[in-house]
């Protein structure tokens, strides 16, 4: 019997008993701590970026935190394994809270990017390993329940994070949006590593760690050349040869490296698996490079108070889980690429009618209908996109086809609020909202949209 083995045998059984509450209770407010942070940023970032002056930076406020959180993962699995997990999970609480910190203390919008990279460090490693301390803490029996924990953990955040960050920005500032939360992670961490220390590291081999060490700086590489993507475009306008300069070999690094980590094909979106992965990576790009500016558009273009405009997002997040309901309803009839097709259709419509609620003629208050109806059209569409992806996958490599559709749907986020932080913000740094801009932005994720429609459909060809 291994030494993992060994550990959780010695545990007692279920996930409430005396031996194993703490680590439930723990793992369960770490996720919600870093849960309600993701999900009330956007809510709160218009009041940050007029306070700080730094609307040029708004999109890399999202952007940052996403490639930090993709390089995060990948290093947290074999860190895990090599030293066991308490140290990656201490290590991913302290860079959460220190991000925290730094982001809640910041003077400059360029200092809390950095904050929200740290953060995004921080909420990778948590994110990775907890899946882990699932698996190596708990026995099979206790598992599904422990993941259905987890997932539950999601909602309540996704309901409240965006008024209650908008009713603590409107009351005693954003800042105590960052700073308020430090203490949950600090009591979660406290609570799950005794348990944590008892878990031995995985027995592993040195090809395993070539591959691992293989896949890190891959999504260095990734990482990078992403981010000289979005800084070329941010550059194009005051100093163009630097644009174009870190545009193209942004361009090529990313290229390369998504050609490494990506099945064969996704790149030009081959019918199945890698249909199905590019796909996903669209559908984030589209989705979340307009959710990030909603929250803006409402408040400085429309004049909805932060309170009124997160409503758009709590209806969104309500409407993705019963997108998601639905999916499973209709796998039952339709295979998964025509579900992921009618989804994005859905969200089409969505994102058209929530970027016609920009313009003055029509109620703002409208918004928050047209942006659960996107929010709808994403539940539906990535759920049944996930299960493509399952069902293509050869077996045997399902956890590398996982992997790819994570850092595709990573890498959509980090450039759609990037791309939309250099229409939006480009021209000014301070908090001078254009409506053409942001409908500009808005049409570009509608194309996009629409390029996902026509990818998806060929899942099932």
């Amino acid at each position: 019997m291994s030494m993992i083995e060994d550990a959780m045998t010695a545990q007692p059984a279920g996930i409430w008993v005396a031996g194993r509450r703490m680590l439930t209770v723990g793992l369960t407010l770490i996720i919600i701590a870093t849960a309600f942070e993701m999900l009330a940023v956007a809510a709160t970032m218009p009041a940050t970026a007029q306070d700080l002056g730094g609307l040029a930076w708004y999109g890399w406020a999202f952007s940052a935190f996403m490639l930090a959180n993709m390089v995060a993962a990948t290093v947290a699995g074999p860190e895990a394994d090599r030293r066991g997990i308490a140290t990656p999970f201490i290590a991913g609480t302290c860079l959460f809270v220190g991000g925290l910190l730094i982001a809640g203390l910041a003077p400059t919008m360029p200092l809390l990017i950095v904050g929200r990279a740290v953060q995004g460090l921080g909420s990778g490693i948590i994110g990775a390993v907890v899946y882990i301390i699932v698996g190596r803490g708990y026995e099979t029996d206790a598992r599904p329940r422990m993941l259905a924990i987890i997932s539950s953990a999601w909602v309540v955040p996704g309901m409240v994070s965006p008024g209650v960050a908008g009713i603590i920005t409107e009351t005693i500032g954003w800042r105590w949006v960052f700073l308020g939360l430090i203490p949950l992670p600090i009591l979660a961490a406290c609570m799950a590593l005794p348990s944590l220390r008892r878990l031995a590291p995985a027995q592993h081999s040195t090809s395993g760690n070539h591959q691992r060490n293989r896949e890190i700086r891959l999504a260095l590489v990734l990482a990078t050349g992403a981010g000289m993507v979005i800084g070329g475009l941010g550059w194009m306008s005051a100093a163009p040869p630097t644009g174009v300069a870190l545009l193209s070999l942004g361009a090529v690094a990313t290229i390369i490296a998504l050609r490494q980590v990506l099945p064969a094909g996704t790149l030009r979106a081959a019918p199945g698996l890698p249909a199905a992965i590019a796909a996903m990576g669209l559908l984030n790009l589209a989705f979340f490079g307009v959710d990030a500016f909603v929250p803006l558009a409402l408040t400085t273009v429309r004049g909805l108070s932060i309170v009124t405009a997160g409503l758009a997002l709590t209806a969104a997040t309500l409407t993705w889980t019963a997108g998601a309901w639905m999916q499973a309803r209709l796998a039952r009839r339709m295979p998964p690429g025509s579900i992921a097709v009618l989804g994005l259709l859905v969200m089409l419509i969505g994102i058209s009618a929530t970027t016609a609620t920009v313009a003055p003629v029509m109620p703002a208050l409208l918004s928050i209908g047209t942006w659960g109806i996107a929010g709808c059209g994403i539940g539906l569409a990535y759920s049944a996109l996930s299960l493509a992806v399952l069902q293509n996958a050869t077996q045997g490599h399902e956890g590398r086809a996982s992997s790819a559709l994570q850092i595709a749907s990573q890498l959509g986020t980090a450039l759609g609020a990037g791309i939309g932080g250099v229409i939006i913000g480009s021209g000014g740094s301070g908090i001078t909202v254009a409506a053409e801009r942001v409908m500009l932005h808005f049409v570009l994720m509608i194309v996009v949209t629409g390029i996902a429609v026509l990818t998806a459909w060929r899942v099932e060809r």
